[in-house]
């Protein structure tokens, strides 16, 4: 086998890794590039390889940074299958749709309002474009191996994270390579820890919070402190939220914090993105694989108010009254979000808070370095709200909880590619895995090569 790394190199987007045996090739996770110009711009340049080669598509999860690519990959000519768990395609079925209305709707309003250097300014793919794709959707089972194309098989394993997220274990009857996708927590108030995985020949693992540690903090406790200050100096606290999984924790939490008493019961509670109502439902489909009870369920699905259509989202800026509003993307790239913000950003009364990892570049990593302004809509907007960050509400492992379920194998693969992280995170795991596991590893560049040996020996692809 071979493998290339398209994308999660050197960053935390962008999650594409092309394996090859014989003439059979295999793309594991299809993401969007997110954060940076120059990395965004890399969604627009052409793959390596002409999609229509591509046999086959496996996706360790729905969030967008790994299945987002999908819909443009299959409008360039792709094919085969894409292969995930149920969860995954169910969520998919919402997710990928809206990042076509949303890039549709970004476009329109860059060409109605003149901020965009290209005329006119057009989306990556169209919400039309994004349902075409789900027709190549083929669910999987978890802990059963599957035919996907050619030599290859794979097998999906739970790793938390979000709902329906796989660790994916992939052979062509010689190697097997395991890609650890997302890896979960130990203690998520949603999901059960990842899978513990004894062998694999060769393994991919993230790398997110690979310099880091989460707190030793409660969310819930210091969510309910953030929002009773905002509320008692009669502010609006804004709350970026990624759609699956942030927002249906978010929920929980304050559903909890109203019930204890430790938020004031009567503050309205907006989610601002019926993507993640539909969501949420999804949750109750598939109890099987996450904490909550059928009630809990219930509970979290109605701790806020729904916010349908443009004009009712319009209308929460309106109102200057202590209040709640949840709202897509977490990282506030894009989205109704952005609208809260230059709505709200302004007035120092109110409180922007993230509930996640922000990835370097993007708005939320901004603001949270202390920006006085950032740029939305082509205009740059003051910061004078306060700007927090829920830290230990992460779905991502810290470099401790991947340490611990790395020494779950009971051999050393042949070697550890460590991705999906930023520069400084990425060689920080690598020198723990290096120097406290005695593994071999190393951290990949963006479009790299390398050969998979069926004896423990790396050889870089000559070109």
């Amino acid at each position: 086998m071979d493998i290339q790394f398209l994308g999660a190199a050197g960053c935390v987007t962008g999650s594409k890794y092309l394996v090859t045996s014989g003439s059979t090739r295999v793309l594991v996770d299809c993401g969007l590039f997110q954060g940076y110009k120059q990395l965004r711009l890399r969604n627009w340049e052409p793959l390596p390889i002409d999609p229509a080669d591509i046999d086959a598509v496996i996706l360790t999860h729905a969030h967008l940074d790994h299945s987002g690519y999908l819909p443009l990959l299959v409008k360039n000519g792709f094919r085969g299958k894409a292969f995930c768990t149920g969860a995954t395609a169910d969520l998919c079925n919402i997710l990928l749709p809206d990042s076509g209305h949303l890039q549709e709707e970004d476009a329109a309003f860059a060409n109605r309002h003149g901020f965009s250097k290209h005329a006119p300014a057009l989306p990556l793919y169209t919400e039309e474009d994004a349902r075409r794709s789900l027709n190549h959707f083929s669910q999987a089972d978890f802990d059963r191996e599957i035919p996907i194309a050619g030599p290859f098989s794979a097998k999906f394993r739970f790793a938390g994270h979000i709902l329906g997220a796989s660790i994916v274990s992939l052979t062509d009857g010689h190697a097997t390579i395991t890609f650890s996708g997302d890896l979960g927590r130990d203690n998520d108030v949603l999901m059960p820890p990842p899978a513990i995985i004894e062998e694999t020949d060769y393994l991919v693992v993230e790398s997110t919070y690979g310099n880091r540690q989460h707190p030793d903090l409660d969310p819930m406790v210091f969510l309910g402190q953030v929002v009773s200050e905002t509320a008692a100096r009669g502010g609006v606290v804004i709350i970026p939220a990624f759609a699956v999984g942030r927002a249906q924790a978010l929920l929980y939490y304050l559903h909890l914090l109203k019930e204890s008493g430790a938020i004031p019961a009567l503050i309205p509670i907006f989610l601002d993105s019926p993507m993640a109502k539909d969501a949420t439902a999804i949750y109750h489909k598939h109890r099987q694989y996450h904490r909550l009870t059928s009630e809990q369920c219930r509970q979290m699905c109605h701790a806020a108010r729904i916010v349908n259509t443009v004009e009712e989202s319009k209308a929460i800026d309106q109102q200057h009254v202590p209040m709640v509003v949840i709202a897509a993307s977490g990282m506030a790239t894009g989205g109704r979000v952005l609208h809260h913000i230059k709505a709200f950003a302004t007035d120092p009364r109110n409180t922007i808070l993230f509930a996640g990892y922000q990835a370097a570049g993007t708005r939320g990593a901004t603001m949270l370095a202390g920006a006085e302004s950032v740029k939305i809509h082509g205009q740059y907007i003051p910061i004078r709200a306060q700007v927090a960050q829920v830290e230990n509400l992460s779905a991502h492992a810290d470099s401790n909880e991947i340490l611990r379920w790395l020494s779950g194998f009971r051999k050393p693969p042949r070697n550890t590619f460590i991705t999906h992280g930023e520069p400084e995170a990425a060689d920080a795991l690598r020198r723990r895995i290096q120097e406290e596991l005695k593994w071999p590893c190393r951290v990949p560049d963006y479009r790299d090569s390398f050969a998979l040996p069926t004896f423990p020996v790396l050889l870089p692809v000559v070109h």
